[in-house]
């Protein structure tokens, strides 16, 4: 097997972070590239930067300067909501929104099209992006922050990718747990069937780590070729271990 060396943008999340430590447990398979925004934020997170490259992805120049010489590109950026206005009265909830720049706008679709440019320009070989579910409901909660539309723009980047040639692997997660992964069976579905109707006794949400390693077998499997899913966890089935006849499930982008 001949080694990708993969660049993970996002890679001091908590995804992020999850999928730069999988694919480096790989060295044979996988040369790994973190871009991140912050050399102290990945300092803390990983106790050294080295492996890593720092920029924006609002910014081209930095994308196409950290793309150079990958086979794979991870997309795990995503805007993230902050308090603008502290609760009218107790016991409300604070007002969310976005920081001027930071709207879902400039990073989930203008930021991740400039990573999918880049890429083509790159010549990188295939592109993961970790997206969330819910994106066919256009008054879903999460769109109503700030009125940033977060799931609609996500949808939109999606739809780039989609048309933009390049071989891709659309994620579409369920709430994300911050527990331990490999030891749930993950169920696929598209369309929020997943989110909208889950199996009885089953949560629509599942761990990161599994997340983390959906996109490590993305790489891994031809079956993961060009295509879009949603993936839930169910705590009580047999925990996944054909990643190959999982995407074999799946339907087409």
């Amino acid at each position: 097997m001949i080694m990708k060396r993969i660049l993970v943008t996002g890679a001091t999340g908590r995804t992020g972070s999850l999928v730069v430590q999988k694919l480096r447990e790989r060295p044979q398979e996988f040369d790994v590239v973190g871009f991140a925004r912050s050399p102290q934020k990945a300092e803390q997170m990983f106790g050294s930067t080295e492996g890593l490259v720092f920029g924006d992805i609002c910014d081209p120049q930095s994308l196409k300067e950290a793309m150079q010489g990958c086979q794979g590109l991870v997309i795990l950026t995503s805007a993230v909501p902050q308090v603008v206005a502290p609760p009218s009265e107790p016991g409300q909830r604070p007002t969310l929104g976005f920081a001027p720049g930071a709207e879902p706008e400039m990073v989930d679709y203008q930021g991740q099209v400039n990573q999918i440019e880049a890429a083509k320009a790159a010549g990188v070989q295939q592109v993961v992006v970790v997206g969330s579910m819910g994106g066919t409901d256009e008054n879903h909660f999460l769109n109503s922050i700030g009125n940033g539309k977060i799931l609609i723009w996500k949808r939109k980047a999606e739809q780039y990718l989609i048309d933009s040639g390049l071989a891709y692997t659309i994620i579409r997660a369920g709430g994300l747990l911050d527990e331990p992964g490999g030891d749930r069976e993950l169920l696929v579905g598209d369309d929020d069937r997943l989110l909208n109707q889950p199996p009885e006794g089953v949560k629509p949400s599942i761990p990161r780590a599994d997340v983390a390693e959906l996109v490590v077998q993305a790489f891994r499997e031809t079956t993961a070729r060009n295509i879009a899913f949603d993936v839930i966890s169910n705590p009580q089935g047999l925990a996944t271990r054909d990643f190959a006849a999982l995407f074999a499930r799946t339907t087409p982008g």
